[in-house]
């Protein structure tokens, strides 16, 4: 479709070269030819009059034009999709889109992994993408960058709508070749062991069980930290630490690696995961599904 003499299918190209600064990558997402992504990328400088796009060494550097078309591409696409979300139904078995979702590691393991072995057999032709958490999370969710967030309570922006996904217990887990986890830890033996505690990311953010355990920091031995989840059940095989767990992490990990797993000595309020999503997607018919669908395999893993 042209409006003003712009085909603007060429919006989605740019959009996503903006953000992949490579032309192969953008072909390769939008599912296009090399010489077809450089063919498109010609036709929007000869119809802005601007390179957009200039290489430096072996990058793509957006020029100050391009960055200034960012935002409005990016709210033009965010808009589209909100009007073919509401304006027809959703259909999973043919439907190309490509869902965007916020969410740790801990939830990709429990939650996306079995999303993705679903839709593989119901919606072959949907993509998913996943963001990491943190700080910037929530503005891209504002900025429609990202189709919703899953995350505990504590940490949701309080300017989008939310709705529980699931609630989740804390575990201890250690290696089964420790001898002090072959039974129920009691308080004293919990803090006699080392622990091995989350900090995630370059921020060194506070996950929601470290904030639980800050009443005990004085009695509790931190002898190493890992800055994600996934990380945690490798790093404590084969030592004598233990480490506090989401429940279905612990449980999907001892599939894999020799871990033990019992109840905390101490008292932990339940983890509330929630999915979140911007204001104007109520109406969304492919998000209604999506989320439908995390609910029920939410329900379905919760061992």
């Amino acid at each position: 479709m042209r409006f003003k003499g712009l085909d603007l299918n060429l919006l989605l190209l740019l959009s996503v070269l903006l953000e992949e600064r490579n032309v192969s990558r953008t072909a390769e997402r939008l599912n296009l030819s090399q010489p077809a992504a450089s063919a498109a990328l010609a036709r929007l400088r000869e119809f802005f009059g601007d390179p957009l796009m200039t290489v430096v060494g072996k990058r793509m550097i957006p020029t100050a034009l391009a960055e200034d078309l960012r935002p409005l591409v990016r709210q033009l696409l965010h808009d589209a999709e909100l009007l073919v979300g509401t304006s027809s139904g959703f259909d999973p078995a043919s439907s190309q889109r490509r869902f965007r979702i916020g969410a740790s590691d801990y939830i990709v393991a429990v939650l996306v992994s079995p999303l993705l072995r679903e839709i593989e057999q119901i919606a072959p032709r949907l993509a998913i993408e996943v963001f990491p958490t943190g700080r910037e999370v929530f503005a891209m969710l504002e900025r429609g960058e990202l189709d919703l967030v899953i995350g505990p309570e504590p940490y949701l922006s309080p300017l989008a709508p939310s709705e529980l996904l699931f609630e989740e217990e804390h575990v201890a887990v250690g290696w089964s070749g420790n001898s002090r986890m072959q039974e129920p830890l009691d308080e004293q033996t919990f803090f006699d062991l080392g622990h091995l505690a989350v900090r995630i990311g370059f921020g060194r953010d506070m996950s929601f069980a470290e904030s639980q355990m800050l009443p005990w920091r004085d009695r509790r031995r931190v002898e190493a930290t890992a800055s994600n989840f996934s990380s945690v059940p490798w790093m404590i095989v084969e030592t004598q630490r233990i480490a506090v767990l989401q429940r279905r992490f612990a449980l999907a990990s001892s599939r894999y690696l020799p871990l033990t797993i019992q109840p905390l000595p101490i008292a932990m309020p339940a983890l509330v995961e929630k999915i979140q999503y911007h204001g104007t997607r109520k109406t969304d018919a492919g998000l209604k599904w999506l989320i439908s669908t995390l609910h029920k395999i939410s329900d379905s893993t919760a061992f």
